[in-house]
């Protein structure tokens, strides 16, 4: 897709995404917080003192947590169209798998209990041939 073709905002939440996990992004949040405690003696550690971090901390936080699930949900969704693609090209592979994500949890876990099935007895398998080895060893 096209840059131009995203909303403004998947751009916005992809920049601010990528800029919140730079180091020079921490060392500003680390910078902020050891200026307003500096400011504590000029403030006398007074309530509005203590009112300002608390606020803009809050407010980023709450801004954050929605955009941090903007970029989680893109991303999980762009991978889940990969491995669907892998499952699609690949030859003998279970196509009723392609739209795990929209099952509800009980089938997940009838699903799952089939697939921990499978390998438990294709372990079983390697041990079994593992011990014909050592026997005719």
């Amino acid at each position: 897709m096209a840059r131009s073709q995203q909303s403004w905002f998947t751009r916005m939440a992809m920049a601010v995404s990528r800029a919140a996990g730079k180091p020079i992004t921490f060392a500003l949040a680390v910078g902020v917080v050891i200026v307003w405690a500096l400011s504590g003696p000029f403030f006398k550690f007074g309530d509005t003192w203590q009112l300002v971090i608390n606020t803009g901390t809050t407010i980023i936080t709450f801004l954050m947590v929605f955009l941090i699930q903007a970029s989680q949900n893109r991303d999980t969704e762009a991978l889940q169209i990969k491995l669907d693609e892998l499952i699609n090209a690949l030859q003998g592979t279970n196509e009723s798998l392609l739209d795990l994500e929209e099952l509800d949890e009980k089938e997940l876990d009838r699903i799952r209990k089939v697939y921990l099935s499978k390998a438990e007895s294709a372990r079983r398998g390697v041990l079994d041939d593992g011990a014909r080895e050592g026997d005719a060893d």
